[in-house]
């Protein structure tokens, strides 16, 4: 196996386990960074449209939109100074929260989503399609939240997607950090032994989502830090080895300290999640 960035066939195993696939182990490149799995061969045709992404038994759309309530907000504020007006297309919408609050600052909205259920539940409301050659183009605004790392060729999607942009439009895409403080500043054990997953085939950090950025032909206008987890979760992790700790240790957390210990693990690249915004390049 070589790496999917830059072909290299030097890599070491990074600690820690695949959570529902101990079978798998997790690579990471010596020469560019990137972290993958083993192997990719269990992603065919199918797994996501069948619900690969919930498990065995799908959960109920309503229970999925309560789940992903505080992102889908949290997206939507940190985006709505430039939704007015705009045709906007989410890429992996899932259960559509973002869309749905998007919808009424925008001039239209459309989803792409492979698990069929979504689909059926927004009809008539919100227009979702199976697949880019459905959508069109020229968007002004196109979101990725939490897909990239599912797919088995990012690089190629990432060129479809800028290519389904009007000449001043925008991509944003965020993913998870391979550089999360509990990988790779506390190395937490239990944590290394929890996060890594099946479906995510690639985890980036700064360095190597830029790459994979210019390899698809796009320019990059920033990559930002991100905590979703608070100081909480992670004394919760190192204290006691388990998730939730943000719920069970709330009574830490403030705006005010949950803001600093963002920016402290900002400045060293290690907040949980990266956030880039891509342009496609300009050819003179």
């Amino acid at each position: 196996m070589s790496c999917y960035l830059c072909d290299s066939d030097s890599f070491h195993l990074r600690k820690g386990a695949v959570r529902d696939a101990p079978q798998l182990s997790i690579h990471e490149c010596n020469h560019c960074g990137l972290v993958f799995l083993s192997s990719i061969s269990h992603i065919q045709n199918g797994h996501y449209e069948a619900s690969g992404m919930f498990g065995a038994e799908p959960i109920a759309i309503e229970k999925l939109l309560r789940v992903t309530e505080e992102d889908d907000l949290r997206r939507y504020e940190m985006l709505k100074s430039v939704l007015t007006n705009k045709k906007l297309l989410d890429f992996g919408c899932g259960a559509a929260g973002f869309l749905a609050k998007a919808r009424y600052s925008t001039d239209s909205i459309t989803g792409i989503e492979i698990e069929h259920r979504m689909q059926q539940y927004w009809n008539g409301k919100i227009k979702i399609y199976p697949d880019l050659n459905s959508a069109g183009g020229g968007y002004n605004l196109i979101t990725a939240f939490h897909v990239v790392e599912h797919l088995n060729d990012p690089r190629e999607t990432i060129r479809q997607l800028v290519n389904k942009l009007n000449p001043q439009g925008r991509l944003v895409i965020e993913v998870p950090n391979s550089d999360d403080a509990l990988l790779t500043l506390y190395e937490n054990s239990n944590f290394q032994k929890f996060t890594y997953w099946s479906q995510h085939l690639f985890l980036f950090n700064f360095k190597t989502l830029t790459q994979l950025a210019c390899q698809a032909g796009c320019s990059v206008v920033s990559v930002q830090q991100h905590q979703r987890y608070p100081l909480s979760n992670h004394l919760y992790w190192l204290s006691h080895g388990l998730p939730g700790g943000h719920q069970k240790f709330n009574f830490i957390d403030s705006d005010l300290l949950n803001q600093a210990y963002e920016k402290s693990l900002a400045a060293i690249g290690k907040c949980d999640t990266l956030i880039a915004y891509l342009e496609k390049k300009q050819t003179n």
